[in-house]
């Protein structure tokens, strides 16, 4: 918004506030997507240690139990992760719904302002056109009074 009119100093104000909670829900929904894109990375990696864990065939009993204790603490992990990028999504899909809203109120606002500016415009050049159409008629009529 370059210049406001007087008539619009207050919409022009909630135009700011509604801008200002359009661009920190914007913000939140990166924020949340970049989270979102932090678990799925994450999980995919330690699906794929799961998947290529390799138990050797023949080891010690002690070995044994701490590859398999490693194994079942990368599938925890795993699971939390899974749970974690599910609570994401929920978030994600909220931010995602408040986003489109504070866009849709301030695009509600923007519309507003430019209607308002673009009925000054139209009445303001039908003014001039008037006040042409006046002069014309004085400059015919002081020609035909010649």
């Amino acid at each position: 918004m370059s210049r406001v009119h007087a008539e619009d100093r207050g919409l022009a104000a909630v135009a700011r506030v509604r801008e200002v909670r359009e661009t920190d829900s914007r913000i939140g929904l990166q924020q949340v997507l970049a989270e979102q894109a932090g678990l799925t990375g994450r999980l995919t990696s330690l699906t794929e240690t799961l998947g290529s864990a390799v138990l050797a065939p023949v080891c010690a009993p002690g070995a044994l139990l701490a590859q398999r204790t490693a194994l079942a603490n990368v599938g925890v992990l795993a699971a939390e992760t899974l749970s974690a990028l599910a609570t994401t999504e929920v978030v994600a899909d909220e931010a995602r719904v408040r986003w489109g809203a504070d866009r849709a109120r301030l695009a509600a606002v923007e519309l507003l302002l430019e209607r308002r500016a673009t009925g000054r415009r139209t009445e303001r050049a039908r003014r001039e056109a008037r006040e042409a159409d006046d002069l014309a008629a004085q400059a015919w009529a002081r020609e035909a009074a010649r």
